[in-house]
């Protein structure tokens, strides 16, 4: 099975087990005199088995990511981190540029007059630059994934 296949299960297996939260919610108290359309004790046991297939294949998708390196001598788990500190940076500067917009809340000459202090096209250049490098990063990461096998 390829990494990308791997992902995609794991993506299947997380929602399955979100849909069996919602069902054992929805079964597990009754009007009096009724019964429950499932048993919520089923339901638990389906959940605790999608955990623990959800959890060999989690340990099997990071030994993955752990050991496999690129030709530049990265493994994808540094990929990764890398994605997510752009994808955190990306938010930060995001916000910081939409911060910067305040609606006039002066009436008077008297009253405080709000002043951006950033320079909001520099911030939103950067939100630019930093899109493309997560672009670029994420077709990286999907590439090896659809390349490489899992053990």
């Amino acid at each position: 099975m390829k990494l990308a296949e791997a992902l995609n299960l794991r993506s299947d297996l997380q929602k399955r087990i979100a849909a069996l939260r919602k069902r054992v919610a929805a079964c597990s108290v009754v009007q009096e005199g009724e019964q429950a359309a499932e048993d919520p004790l089923e339901l638990i046991d389906k959940c605790k088995h999608t955990l623990d297939a959800l959890e060999q294949l989690t340990c099997a998708i990071n030994r993955v990511n752990s050991n496999y390196r690129t030709p530049q001598g990265q493994t994808l788990t540094e990929l990764l981190a890398r994605r997510d500190n752009l994808l955190q940076l990306h938010s930060v500067l995001n916000d910081a540029a939409e911060d910067t917009r305040r609606d006039p809340d002066r009436f008077g000459l008297r009253e405080i007059k709000w002043v951006a202090i950033l320079d909001v096209a520099d911030l939103h250049d950067r939100c630019d630059d930093l899109g493309r490098q997560i672009r670029d990063l994420n077709n990286t990461i999907q590439a090896i994934n659809w390349l490489v096998e899992m053990e």
